[in-house]
Order: C-alpha cells, then sequence, then structure tokens
C-alpha cells in the first residue's frame, strides 16, 4: 500500500514537472511579448519584465482589419476543412473496414500507396490551378494536400473494424435498415472517440497551415493568418539585413522586433489552444485504439 502511495506521489510529481515544462515556455512568451523593447535589449528575456509596453500588439492591429480578416479566413477554413475532411475520411474508411466490401484491399493500398508516393510539388501544383482551377479561391486553402489524409483513414478504418461489432450491423439488415442508415444512426454514434482524434488532427493542420497560401494565393484578402504573420516576419527580417539603407535604418529604430515575433507567437496560438480541452477525454482511446495495425 506504502508502496503504491509513494508510486502515485512520483507520478503526480513527473505529470506537474512535464505541465511546467509545456506552460511556462508560453508565459515567458506573452511576458516577453508584453515587455519594453529597451529593456529586453538590456536585460534580456524575463518572466516579471521590469518595464511593461504593449507597442508590438499596437504594432501588429495598426491594420486591424487585416489581422480580423486573416482570423476570418482561418476560422472559416479550419471549420469547413476539418468537418469536410471527418467526412471524407469516414466515408472511404467504412467501406474498406467491412470484410464483406469486395474491393477491400485494392483501396486499402491505394490509401497505402498514397502515404509512401506523391507525384510532387509541381504536377500537385498545376492539378489545382489548370485542372481544378481553384487559384485565389478560398477553396485552395481547403482542398489541397489537407481534406484527405491517408494515414487519417487507415487510423479510422481499424477502429471501424476492430471496435463496431458485425453482429449490430447484421442486426440491422435483419430490422430493415439501408446501408446509409446502418453508417449515420449506428456507425458514426459509436465512434466518437476516434472521430474527434482525427478532427482534432485536421483542426491543428488547417490552424497552422501557412503553405497553401503562399503557393496558391495572389489576392491579400484571403490570406490565411498564419501566412498573414510569417509575411509581417519576414518583411522585419528583410528590414533588419538591409538596415545600412537610411530610410530602413530608421524604420528599424522605431520598430519592437523582438516583442513583435512574440506577440505574433500569442496571436497565432489564438483559440486553438483552447480545442484541446474538449478533445481530450476521446484523445487517447480514439489514437490508441485507431492506430492498432491490422
Amino acid at each position: 500500500m506504502a508502496s503504491s502511495n509513494k508510486t502515485h506521489w512520483l507520478l503526480h510529481v513527473l505529470f506537474i514537472f512535464i505541465a511546467c515544462s509545456t506552460i511556462l515556455p508560453i508565459i515567458l512568451v506573452f511576458m516577453v511579448s508584453i515587455t519594453d523593447e529597451t529593456t529586453i535589449a538590456q536585460n534580456g528575456y524575463s518572466f516579471l519584465p521590469q518595464k511593461i509596453s504593449f507597442e508590438a500588439y499596437r504594432y501588429l492591429f495598426l491594420d486591424s482589419m487585416t489581422i480580423i480578416r486573416a482570423y476570418g479566413v482561418t476560422i472559416f477554413i479550419t471549420v469547413v476543412g476539418t468537418l469536410g475532411g471527418l467526412l471524407l475520411t469516414a466515408l472511404l474508411a467504412y467501406p474498406i473496414s467491412r470484410k464483406d466490401f469486395p474491393y477491400k484491399n485494392g483501396l486499402t493500398f491505394f490509401v497505402f500507396f498514397t502515404m509512401l508516393f506523391n507525384g510532387g510539388l509541381v504536377p500537385w501544383y498545376l492539378v489545382f490551378t489548370k485542372l481544378i482551377p481553384l487559384k485565389d479561391t478560398v477553396w485552395s486553402l481547403v482542398i489541397p494536400g489537407l481534406l484527405l489524409n491517408g494515414f487519417f483513414v487507415l487510423i479510422m478504418r481499424t477502429f471501424f473494424a476492430t471496435s463496431i461489432p458485425m453482429a449490430i450491423i447484421e442486426s440491422a439488415y435483419m430490422d430493415g435498415a439501408s446501408e446509409s442508415k446502418i453508417f449515420v444512426q449506428i456507425v458514426i454514434p459509436l465512434s466518437t472517440p476516434v472521430l474527434a482524434t482525427v478532427g482534432l488532427f485536421n483542426t491543428l493542420a488547417y490552424w497552422n497551415d501557412w503553405f497553401n497560401s503562399l503557393v496558391f494565393l495572389s489576392n491579400s484578402k484571403l490570406y490565411s493568418l498564419q501566412y498573414l504573420l510569417n509575411k509581417i516576419l519576414l518583411n522585419i527580417q528583410f528590414l533588419a539585413q538591409n538596415s545600412r539603407n537610411t530610410n530602413a535604418a530608421q524604420l528599424m529604430a522605431t520598430l519592437p522586433t523582438e516583442t513583435v515575433r512574440m506577440a505574433m507567437a500569442i496571436i497565432g496560438i489564438g483559440p486553438i489552444v483552447l480545442a484541446y480541452p474538449f478533445f481530450q477525454k476521446y484523445f487517447v482511446k480514439g489514437l490508441t485504439v485507431g492506430a492498432v495495425k491490422g
């Protein structure tokens, strides 16, 4: 009994240490973002800023509509992309999880093959600009590369195959239910853990994506939040590297470069950090059950 209590205490201490190691860097980044730029240059980073300044946030929100619009674009592609990705993943994973589906092996191999090989960046770009004209549309941030992932299909397929009893499906057949009714009213409600797990992965992928904006967009009104922040960072680096120019040197002298980087990180985290608690209770079960090979 004493040994068990000691083990529990050690586990508590271990998890407190892990929690602190993940939370403290975020707190430090936030504190640096609200610290005066001159103070950072003199004393370095600190959890307790000697002089508080919101200059970095003021600089980022000089054109507040641009940030708000980018937030709106990112929230739209995250919601639509996650829901669409979950629907397509489930619709592909469910048939190949059924032993009585005649093309099960061929489709499973095709999904697995896409995880190992792809056509390359140039054919990928040509498909989504010439064959499917998505360039300079918001759908270019939703469909290419993110909507359907072979790894998630295999996770969901394994979950369906191992966690949905065939007897339930056969009983539904005997009661006269159709395939679509079985899928919507029986399979989906029993698959909450894997749907939440894949949904979380999809949400993070869409929220953090900036590459599609770089490749497909020239219209700045459609920039996602992450790409906009990345573009601001690149502009600051360009000015810093070319500060020998008189105008650039004057601009850099008034620009809170270090704190702006930290403020961008805080803005980039945004509401996505609040998504974890809602998915956490399903996350472990969905991932471990769905990841079993078979």
